[in-house]
C-alpha cells in the first residue's frame, strides 16, 4: 500500500522544508509547491491525501486557491489545512469560509501540525 501523501504549499523555504522533513521522517510522502497556481495545478495532477496552505502566496494566495480546490468536484474532498502567520479570529473564520478543513497559526510546532495530518487522513501506511 503506497503511503499517505501531503502536499505543502508555501513560500517560505524554511517553513516548507521543517514541515517536509518532518512529515517524511513520520512516513509520509511529500509534494511541495512555492505559489498558489503551482499548488492547484500540483493538487489536481496528484491528488493529494492533504494539502498544508500557507495563505500569503504568490500569483494565487492560499485563501482563493482554497475556494478553487473546495469547489472543484474532483479536488473537493482533499482536506486543507490552513497553515499561516495570519492568527486573528477573523483569519480563523476566513479560513472556515474558504472551505479550510483545520487552522494552524504560524508559527506552529511540527509535532503539531503532524497531530492534525493524523487526525484528518491517519497514519502513513507502513
Amino acid at each position: 500500500m503506497a503511503s499517505k501523501t501531503v502536499l505543502i504549499v508555501d513560500d517560505d523555504p524554511d517553513s516548507r522544508n521543517i514541515c517536509v522533513l518532518f512529515l517524511q521522517h513520520h512516513g509520509y510522502r511529500v509534494l511541495e509547491a512555492t505559489d498558489g497556481e503551482e499548488g492547484l495545478r500540483c493538487a489536481r495532477e496528484e491528488r493529494p491525501d492533504l494539502v498544508l496552505m500557507d495563505v500569503t502566496l504568490p500569483r494565487i494566495d492560499g485563501w482563493t486557491a482554497t475556494e478553487q480546490l473546495k469547489g472543484a468536484p474532483e479536488t473537493a474532498s482533499i482536506p486543507v489545512v490552513i497553515l499561516t502567520g495570519h492568527a486573528l479570529e477573523r483569519d480563523r473564520e476566513r479560513a472556515r469560509a474558504s472551505g479550510g478543513d483545520a487552522y494552524l497559526p504560524k508559527p506552529c510546532p511540527p509535532r503539531r501540525i503532524l497531530e492534525e495530518v493524523q487526525r484528518l487522513i491517519g497514519a502513513p501506511a507502513s
